[in-house]
């Protein structure tokens, strides 16, 4: 896995910043009134810093966003960072003005006085999440990251309520690794065993394959992997961190895909590799949740598979045979995530009895046209269930919009040669979907889906990313398993 910056705590010592290396960084309010890390860093710099406050630059600065000093005088420091926050900022301008150190430090060490503002943990997430980069194909080694280190009035304090955000963050990066990954390296196999590695950190993982898919009827998923010399899997993480019927998290894990016979274009689809990004992300939650100890009860479930053209491969006009007995006309091939989701939702219902369930895939391309990069769309069959999300996913700062569903979306998939068709058209693309996969969710039970395809990986920066994968998702379900199902 990739290995985050390290966040150490110290108490405030500003006679050490003089001989700080790397960057060193203060917070300053809107008005400019300098504390006592501001005041000895414009000791230091011979007013620098007082004229920086002063300048219509400091000014134009959003809350969270950062100014850089170059080789201070007076200091070991290569930079000196002034970063406009308020003392009580919001989560959301904490994590920012983390990412904003973390960016301007680079790898370089990072000593930040903190002076008494509110949040330090969440300055620490924004700290270590944007510090990520994905290097692990790469022949030569990167520089290591410097550590951070926060100087607070108490340590202890500090250390106890980074401790939880910590584990978000590693969630987080094990998603970013996976969705990064090429797929010559994370086939369903390595997929599968990194997952039962986690049995370490105290999940109970059960690995299903192909001949136990075959015998639960698995005709759906199976029928995807069909053109691959790669075995289909299904894995089952649990934490059973309390008793009662679990939340059941649901991934599609499609670790490559050409479109099967329905092949793509050639332009882009390197891009595939991100096509297990569901997948990613319920293994990032899983962690998260073994990481921290949470009193929940949750089980995550992902379907590995890929979508290759070959001589064994599913064709367009093939019928095949759910899980749950229903039977589906392949119209397209490339419509091959909801047929993996389809008999994984059934076998979590059977197996599980779960209270709730969320599926999160990045089905459709109809998904980024109607919503871009900036939001996830959220489909669900019970009202109080997506508010509880879209409430967790607002706290968060993870953009998702609910989008709606109905009888004439649902109509759309009527097939004459068998019970439904696995696509409806162009128009509705990514409602249609989620209408495929509500036909296997039972009667009663609360159910998200969620489309990623917008937001699993970008091409450019976000807030807490550089641009490759995002791990969007891990901190919004966690929010949700905290605020609605963990027990006191």
């Amino acid at each position: 896995m990739t290995e985050l910056r390290d966040i150490r705590f110290a108490e405030t010592d500003l006679e050490a910043l003089a001989g700080a290396a790397g960057a060193v960084a203060v917070l300053v309010p809107a008005e400019g009134t300098m504390g006592p890390g501001a005041r000895r860093l414009n000791r230091l710099t011979k007013g620098a810093v007082k004229r920086a406050l002063d300048s219509e630059a400091f000014e134009k600065l959003g809350a969270g966003e950062a100014m850089a000093l170059a080789w201070p005088v007076g200091m070991a420091a290569d930079v000196a960072l002034v970063v406009k926050l308020p003392r009580r900022p919001s989560v959301t301008e904490a994590r920012k003005a983390g990412a904003a150190l973390a960016k301007a430090a680079g790898s370089k060490e990072l000593t930040v006085v903190v002076d008494g503002t509110k949040r330090v943990a969440q300055m620490g997430l924004g700290i270590a999440l944007r510090g990520y980069a994905f290097t692990a194909r790469k022949s030569k080694a990167e520089d290591p990251l410097g550590a951070a280190t926060l100087m607070v009035k108490s340590v202890e304090e500090a250390e106890g309520a980074f401790a939880a955000v910590k584990a978000v963050a590693e969630g987080v990066a094990f998603t970013r690794d996976l969705t990064s990954e090429p797929a010559n390296v994370l086939g369903t196999v390595e997929f599968a065993n990194r997952l039962e590695a986690l049995r370490d950190l105290g999940l109970e993982v059960e690995v299903l394959d192909e001949d136990k898919l075959e015998d639960l009827g698995m005709g759906a998923l199976l029928g995807v992997g069909m053109g691959s010399a790669m075995p289909s899997k299904v894995v089952v993480m649990r934490w059973k961190g309390a008793e009662g019927a679990p939340l059941a998290l649901i991934g599609k894990g499609v670790v490559f895909d050409t479109g099967g016979i329905s092949l793509k274009p050639a332009a882009g689809m390197e891009d595939m590799t991100m096509d297990m990004g569901g997948a990613g992300v319920v293994s990032g939650v899983m962690k998260t949740l073994a990481l921290r100890k949470a009193k929940a009860h949750v089980v995550g479930m992902v379907g590995l598979v890929e979508n290759m053209p070959s001589d064994r491969a599913q064709r367009p006009g093939d019928i095949v045979t759910s899980m749950k007995g229903d039977t589906i006309e392949v119209i397209n091939t490339d419509a091959e995530g909801r047929l993996v989701l389809a008999d994984v939702l059934w076998h979590a219902q059977e197996s599980e009895k779960p209270a709730a369930i969320v599926d999160l895939a990045t089905l459709t391309g109809a998904c980024i046209i109607a919503l871009g990069h900036e939001n996830a769309a959220v489909f669900s069959n019970d009202d109080a269930f997506a508010g509880d999300f879209l409430k967790a996913a607002e706290a968060e700062g993870e953009g998702a919009w609910r989008m709606p569903m109905g009888k004439a979306y649902d109509d759309m998939l009527k097939s004459q040669k068998a019970d439904m068709k696995n696509i409806g058209g162009r128009p509705a693309g990514s409602i249609t979907a989620a209408q495929f996969l509500r036909r296997f969710v039972k009667e009663g039970t609360p159910w998200i889906h969620l489309d990623i395809a917008g937001v699993a990986q970008v091409s450019a920066d976000t807030a807490l990313a550089p641009k490759g994968a995002t791990g969007w998702g891990v901190m919004s379900l966690d929010r949700l398993v905290r605020d609605k199902f963990e027990t006191e």
